[in-house]
């Protein structure tokens, strides 16, 4: 099937677009439960009328206190999705993503530094920000010494993360105890205590970088490509991984910035969207939704499993990710 967005058009197999259009379905059921389950619980119905016509008795609890949460858990899971999706294509590696190879640790030592050194707390985002910029240029810098390869790319991350770890160990044990449980309580990942404000600059981000996601798609056509066929073909690979590799860093580094480090989404949705559409590597929009579905599950699990007692969603994703990298590494063994 041809789709056509403006000057560009997209070969989108039927397969991709009923598995996108059903997690699009998914994705709105997933975010009126989670609306609706809490320590008041609402009937669906109940919520789409609260959100749809307003005037009922749930209007706080659905507009002001819930629903806040669950949209920038769905915004922040669309960029950890597209930020997972770009750096594995890029990669043509499954393991790869913004929590392996550096991006997730520059983000953390930087919004560490911040939070123990008593800058003001409007500075972590951008801190948090430039620091997986940062990490992810000398990544990049390390990874296109010798025309930019997959495996290189994935190895220089993977100790660029090991060696920024060992940097937050160090900060974190010289710090106050009290800024010390702050960093630390940022580094797990939570949604609590945030809504539209971090929802809307993640959106933001989002829309600018439309355009080139929509080149992405095209340009990653390519990347299950040897360099040679491409090359014969006219197209220049290191080029667009350098390119579709620099827009994922930024997207995970974003997120990062808004929630903390809400770890292996970035790692799991691609991996689901790509085998739900049987495709090379992760199709764009079915891992952006699949991270949004993941995201808004994790946190109404984080909010009910132990209520009133509310865990940070970065445990729930950790829990479900590390069990699944474990299994990626022993399958690739095999």
């Amino acid at each position: 099937m041809i789709v056509t967005a403006g000057p560009a058009s997209f070969v989108l197999p039927r397969r991709t677009l009923l598995v996108t259009l059903a997690l699009g379905a998914l994705l709105i059921v997933v975010m009126v439960a989670a609306v609706g389950i809490g320590t008041r619980t609402i009937a669906p119905l109940d919520v789409v009328r609260a959100l749809l016509t307003g005037g009922t008795e749930h209007d706080l609890v659905v507009r002001e206190l819930r629903l806040p949460r669950v949209v920038l858990g769905a915004v922040c899971g669309v960029a950890f999705g597209l930020g997972g999706a770009l750096i594995q294509s890029v990669a043509r590696n499954p393991l790869s993503s913004p929590d392996v190879i550096g991006v997730t640790q520059g983000a953390g030592l930087a919004a560490t530094i911040a939070l123990t050194s008593g800058t003001a707390y409007a500075l972590v985002a951008p801190s948090a920000m430039l620091g997986g910029l940062l990490a992810a240029l000398a990544v990049f810098a390390f990874g296109a010494r010798t025309g930019f390869t997959a495996n290189r790319f994935v190895l220089a991350g993977v100790a660029i993360a090991f060696a920024l770890r060992a940097c937050i160990e160090v900060v974190m044990s010289s710090a106050e105890s009290i800024d010390a449980l702050r960093a630390q309580i940022w580094l797990i990942g939570s949604l609590g205590g945030r809504g539209y404000e971090e929802a809307g600059a993640l959106g933001l981000v989002l829309l600018i970088a439309l355009p080139a996601l929509l080149w992405a798609a095209r340009a990653l056509r390519t990347s299950a490509l040897d360099d040679d066929t491409a090359r014969a073909l006219g197209v220049r690979p290191a080029a667009r991984r350098l390119g579709a590799g620099a827009l994922g860093v930024v997207l995970a580094a974003a997120a990062t910035a808004q929630v903390g480090a809400v770890d292996f989404v970035a790692l799991v949705a691609p991996q689901m969207a790509r085998r739900l559409c049987r495709t090379e590597r992760p199709p764009l929009a079915a891992s952006a939704l699949a991270g949004a579905v993941l995201v808004v599950l994790a946190d109404l699990a984080a909010r009910t499993l132990l209520a009133p007692t509310q865990l940070p969603v970065g445990v729930l994703t950790a829990g479900i990710g590390g069990p699944y990298l474990v299994y990626l590494l022993v399958r690739r063994r095999r």
